[in-house]
């Protein structure tokens, strides 16, 4: 077994009650790692995962900055950040549907919490030479008009990234970003989707890798992404900075 080397870790897990961020606070703190999550509402399942919750909308200027501010007055210091908090904030069919309220909604969830989090966190990451990893999406490389707006917040998410693993990676700390495709979350699950397909919830999530494209013919598991989160903000990987970790299933079909 590969020792990742999390034991004391101090981390702050974005969007952290469910989903893909549940699953990466819960396998942080299976590795020892001392994990502080953060949603607007604190799941169940993170109150067991971690006894570090904050309920806060990180979707605020003020959010991001006050559960990383939390967690570093109560843990002495900061050694992983995962901005882990997202999704799309409106439906639209295109991109003549989206107007400037969707586009700041989308911006200030999927990207600003990032920005505002990472600004925050970055004085105790120098000191640790710690590391940031992002999640972003496969949508960022893949052309989807009905999703223009989440996509290019998750583009830009890709650039950020890259940006400023040149201007820290001399100092130390260390960004990625993860991008998966289509994963078992409530996205999937939720009764109304499936409804509006004529589908069970069931047979919603049996189609799923056929009709996005899926060659392995399995949906994503969250466990997945968490894997690939902690092997980038382990350490273990010390080269491995400013790259978008794709995992999609095979959604991709080109570079």
């Amino acid at each position: 077994m590969m020792d990742l080397q999390l034991k004391g870790k101090k981390a702050v897990v974005t969007g952290a009650s469910r989903g893909i961020g549940l699953a990466i606070a819960q396998a942080l703190a299976a590795e020892g790692a001392e994990v502080y999550g953060g949603a607007r509402t604190v799941s169940d399942e993170l109150r067991d995962t971690t006894p570090y919750t904050l309920e806060v909308d990180l979707a605020t200027p003020q959010g991001p900055g006050q559960l990383v501010g939390r967690a570093v007055e109560e843990f002495g210091g900061l050694d992983i950040l995962v901005n882990n908090v997202g999704g799309r904030t409106t439906a639209a069919a295109g991109f003549l549907e989206v107007y400037d309220d969707a586009w700041a909604s989308t911006f200030e969830l999927n990207f600003l919490s990032a920005v505002r989090a990472i600004r925050a966190a970055l004085p105790s990451l120098l000191e640790s030479k710690g590391s940031v990893v992002t999640i972003g999406s496969v949508n960022s490389r893949l052309a989807q008009p009905r999703l223009v707006e989440y996509s290019a917040a998750k583009a830009a998410l890709a650039n950020l990234s890259k940006s400023l693993s040149e201007e820290f990676g001399p100092r130390g700390v260390r960004f990625s970003t993860v991008s998966p495709g289509p994963v078992l979350t409530g996205t999937w699950t939720n009764p109304e989707l499936a409804a509006r397909r004529g589908m069970s919830v069931e047979q919603l999530v049996a189609a799923v890798p056929a009709f996005t494209g899926l060659s392995t013919g399995k949906i994503i598991d969250p466990g997945e992404v968490a894997a690939v989160v902690l092997l980038l903000a382990s350490g273990r990987l010390p080269s491995a900075t400013g790259s978008d970790w794709v995992i999609d299933a095979g959604m991709l079909k080109s570079l």
